[in-house]
């Protein structure tokens, strides 16, 4: 390759490298600003699970653990209305089994093997797996995996801590309302991808199966409802 030719292609590459750390530039801090954001309402959680009655250690190791705030808000609504400790984890684990599906994108994309498959199944949850997608690389899908799931982890992680310590300087914490953030938070995440009318259909029907079972069945089976109804519209568009 001649000079001039280096120099032509050096000037083709510059603009794509440019835009190439541009693009995870931007996934980074939109990783970031989404744990931060979504971390905060770890405080909620930690305020409620203190005055449902569980311990400091408890609470964290539930966030540390469990880490999938509808899952937790679930099993401490059980707890705090009185009902068995095994009617709350089925609660929470029939909540949680959502994230199997989101293991099913993110295992192809991921390609881990080994110990790193249970690092990353740690961290599958709305935030991060909504991170992955409309990506315009693999790269950046992945980046956008790893950077919103540890970001979360951590600021999460923190902010339970710090919601159950402030927790003993209210009276009573369930009166300041804190457990509408989680909900306001997840529409926050999946109101941007509501562009047309077919995401607009799965949402309203969602929506609409949820709310009919919430006074059938017990907390958690709702969400299930829905996502089987949504699936089924999905698989009838197809």
């Amino acid at each position: 390759m001649t000079r001039a030719q280096a120099v032509i292609v050096a000037e083709i590459e510059a603009p794509a490298a440019h835009d190439e750390r541009r693009a995870r530039r931007r996934v980074l801090r939109d990783g970031v600003s989404i744990g931060i954001a979504t971390g905060m309402y770890g405080l909620s959680f930690g305020a409620l699970a203190t005055a449902a009655g569980l311990t400091l250690a408890q609470t964290s190791a539930l966030s540390l653990l469990m880490f999938t705030g509808a899952s937790q808000f679930a099993f401490v609504g059980v707890i705090a209305a009185g009902g068995a400790s095994l009617a709350a984890v089925m609660s929470a684990a029939l909540l949680g089994s959502r994230n199997a599906l989101y293991g099913l994108h993110l295992a192809k994309l991921l390609r881990l093997r080994g110990l790193k498959r249970f690092g990353a199944a740690q961290l599958v949850i709305d935030e991060s797996a909504a991170m992955s997608l409309d990506r315009d690389s693999e790269a950046l899908s992945r980046l956008g995996f790893w950077s919103a799931g540890v970001g979360v982890f951590v600021c999460w992680n923190a902010a339970t801590a710090v919601g159950a310590l402030g927790a003993r300087l209210l009276s009573d914490p369930s009166a300041y309302g804190l457990d509408v953030v989680a909900p306001a938070a997840f529409v926050a995440l999946v109101a941007p991808r509501l562009k047309d009318r077919k995401t607009w259909r799965a949402a309203v029907l969602s929506a609409a199966v949820a709310l009919a079972f919430v006074p059938l069945v017990p907390a958690g089976v709702p969400v299930l409802m829905a996502a089987c109804a949504v699936t089924i519209l999905a698989l009838w568009e197809a």
